[in-house]
Formats: structure tokens, sequence, C-alpha cells
């Protein structure tokens, strides 16, 4: 049986509980490659419940997502960009879940912030078209994960489920800033991205352990672009960011993450907590096209934030999320 078939005999649950472990582990165990990760992507955004989406939506569509796994303890940096990203005009197809592996996940820190998560795709389609920002919660969407899931969890180590999350977005978003938990996986998620047909995307992953670019030292990051992936390494500082330690970006509970977010977008917040939104939005800007380059992308990010723009457009997504 080819890894294709495997696959999706495991989404179509007619593999034992003994060959899904066996199956998954041996992959873990000889390290997934990128044409591994791309097939299993596929075969789970095939069995995903998808989004109505246009041709052109989808095509404008990008996703802030990290694999999680990073146990770093940050508030929900990927949330907030994607929220600053939505109110300066980029289509932000967010894919997440309750928490997992922090204590917060996107979706507990939305609901704080007062969105109505609990939408039907063509409800979703309605948000993105009217507000450039929905959010799809993963358990919603992918029925299949009800019988791995337990599987998953029998297995002490983690599984290629962990870096599939952010590969199975059902509106097929074709724009990524896409964090992983370890630098060894840069390249393979960037070619699986390719075979998945994304358009631009950075893939990172910073060099003290997080799957966001960090204000506490270098990031390492591969960027793809018509089907070609460059690599390098990111440096706060080169681009007049000052460093600030991990421990200047932790958050907490559900409750205190989405305050950390609210503080932002008040211009209240700590200069550490606001620099890496910044630091994050702006290469999702240039990743999405809407900056010529980094000099662009970070003065629109900023500018976002300081003229309360960001803030009154959480208020808006809020309001029509929960009048449809």
């Amino acid at each position: 049986m080819n890894t294709k078939e495997q696959f999706e005999k495991l989404f179509a649950n007619k593999l034992s509980t003994k060959e899904a472990r066996v199956f998954l582990i041996d992959l873990y165990n000889k390290g997934e490659t990128a044409e591994e990760i791309a097939i299993g992507a596929s075969v789970m955004r095939e069995h995903a419940i998808k989004l109505p989406l246009s041709k052109t939506l989808q095509e404008q569509a990008i996703d802030v997502v990290g694999t999680g796994g990073d146990k770093s303890g940050s508030f929900n940096i990927s949330t907030t960009v994607s929220l600053l990203l939505a109110s300066l005009g980029s289509i932000v197809a967010k894919h997440g879940n309750r928490s997992i592996t922090s204590n917060s996940g996107s979706a507990d820190a939305l609901e704080v912030l007062g969105v109505n998560l609990n939408l039907a795709p063509e409800q979703q389609v309605k948000m993105l078209e009217e507000t450039g920002f929905c959010f799809i919660f993963a358990m919603n969407h992918h029925p299949a994960m009800k019988h791995i899931m337990p599987i998953r969890k029998s297995i002490e180590h983690r599984t290629i489920f962990n870096i599939l999350g952010p590969l199975t977005n059902p509106a097929g978003a074709k724009k990524y800033l896409l964090g992983v938990f370890s630098p060894e996986y840069i390249e393979r998620m960037a070619k699986a991205l390719i075979e998945l047909e994304a358009s631009r995307a950075f893939v990172v992953s910073s060099d003290d352990g997080m799957d966001e670019i960090t204000l506490a030292t270098t990031t390492q990051f591969a960027y793809i672009e018509s089907g070609v992936v460059s690599q390098g390494v990111i440096d706060p500082q080169a681009y007049g960011f000052k460093l600030a330690p991990k421990e200047a970006i932790l958050g907490g509970s559900a409750t205190d993450n989405a305050l950390i977010t609210h503080n932002i977008f008040a211009n209240k917040a700590t200069d550490a907590q606001r620099d890496i939104v910044i630091l994050n939005a702006g290469f999702a800007l240039f990743a999405d096209g809407k900056a010529r380059d980094m000099k662009e992308a970070f003065e629109m990010a900023r500018m976002g934030l300081e003229s309360g723009k960001a803030k009154k457009h959480l208020e808006f997504i809020a309001k029509v999320s929960n009048g449809l």
C-alpha cells in the first residue's frame, strides 16, 4: 500500500487502531518527507468541509498559522496579526482551534474578544466578503479527526498531524505566514506548500524554538513564490526592532491573551508585545503582496495599530459575526 492509499484508508476509518498507530509511528521514526506531508495534507483537505469560496477570493486569501507544539507560552500572536491584517485590506482565512498545546488557542482568544465562532461555511464566506476576516474552526471542518484523535493521543510523541493542521485550510488559502516548531521542517513545509499550489508564503521557525518570528534572537525562514524556494535568516535588529526576551511576550489564559490583543490595538501594550505583532505582520503583508518591501510592510502594520484602525476593525468583525 502506498502512502496516499494509507492516508485515504486512515481518513475513511478503514485502518484498525493498530495499523493506524504503526503507520503514524513509522512516519515519525523515519522523519516525514515533503512529499508525504503534501500527500497527507491533500487527503485531509479532500475530507474537510470546505468553504464555498469563489476562485478570486481563494486566490486572495492568506492564513497566518502555526503548528503549535513550541511550548513557548506566548500570547496569541498569529491571531492578533490576522486581525491587524484584515484591517489593512487583506483577506484572512484564519484556520485554528481551541488550545491543544497552549493555555489559549486562537478560538479561545477570539471568543473572549467577542467574535462568534459558530458560523456555517456560507456565513464564513460572508464574513470574508464583508470584513476581510473569518475564523475557520478546525474541529467543525475536519470530521475525520474524531476517529483519528484517540489514535493520536495514544502515541506518546508528536505525529504528522502536528504538521498537517496549518496546511489543511478548508478555504484553500493560497498565501501563508506559516510557523513550524522546528527549523528542520522549514524546507519540507515550503516544498509541501508548493505541491499544494500555494502562490506565496513565508515558513518560519525561530532559533529560540517558537513557531513565530521572534524578537529574542534570529529566525530561520523559507520564502516561496512562483514555485521557487529561497532561504535565509531574519534578524529583527536589521529592521530596527529592539531585541526582547521571550518572557516579554508571554501570555496566559484566553482572557489574559485577549486583553493583550486588546491593549496592542488600543496602543496600551508593552513595546515588545506591539513589536512582535508588527514584525510578524510585516512579513505576512509582504507574502500577501500588499507591500513592495519590508520597510513599507512594517510602516503599514505600525500605522494600522497607531491610527486605531485595527481596534475599530476588530469591533466591526465581532459585530458582523454576531449579526449573521
